[in-house]
């Protein structure tokens, strides 16, 4: 496979939102990017729009749907939205800061910080569920590149970190002790290789090129 018909993949995690500075869970919950958010977003879909992207398919919720849409708008595409993009659901956890989960929910919050993937909040999901609902968008977006195309997806902290692992072959608790969490309107960009797919550049900002 020459390097010319490679393809690629963006994973690219929404901007701040008030929740992500203040350290609440947010979950499912529909919490807007806030003003530097929304400039991180921009910042992110200058530098994402440079690598001329095929298409770009975001989350719907709103945090994420709006960095999608500025990526969209800066590569001069439509943007395609998925539910299953979403962040991991995390149930009761919902809207708690860190420090009211590790009060209230002390005997799973010492579990989950040990490693053990058990369902977030107690009635939410899993990281393993989260690959499951994510894996079929991956697969069909990979399935419509082009030799040469890349595509993005817009997605959120854990499922961002669950989608690249699962797609590289990467065991999901090894990537939770390996990889750092993607900060806001961070990325991972993959390339394909004979034997599969690779993490090229991981955590990369639009600053990190210049281009913030």
């Amino acid at each position: 496979m020459s390097a010319g018909s490679r393809r690629g993949l963006i994973v690219l995690r929404h901007g701040v939102t008030d929740h992500n500075a203040r350290g609440i869970w947010q979950g499912h919950l529909d919490i807007p990017l806030n003003a530097t958010g929304l400039a991180q977003a921009r910042a992110a879909a200058h530098a994402i729009a440079a690598l001329r992207p095929a298409f770009v398919i975001g989350s719907d919720l709103a945090r994420a749907h709006r960095t999608a849409e500025e990526v969209a708008d800066a590569a001069d595409l439509d943007l395609e939205v998925d539910a299953a993009l979403r962040e991991i659901h995390v149930g009761r956890w919902q809207g708690l800061t860190a420090g009211e989960v590790a009060e209230l929910f002390p005997e799973l919050w010492a579990a989950v910080s040990a490693g053990e993937d058990l369902a977030r909040g107690e009635d939410g999901e899993t990281v393993a569920q989260v690959a499951q609902r994510v894996r079929p968008v991956v697969h069909a977006a990979l399935a419509r590149l082009e030799a040469g195309e890349t595509a993005v997806l817009v997605s959120h902290g854990v499922t961002a970190r669950a989608l690249v692992a699962d797609l590289v072959g990467l065991d999901q608790n090894a990537a939770w002790r390996s990889l750092s969490g993607l900060g806001n309107c961070h990325w991972a960009r993959l390339g394909e290789r004979e034997d599969g797919w690779r993490i090229d550049a991981w955590n990369v900002g639009a600053a990190d090129l210049g281009s913030a």
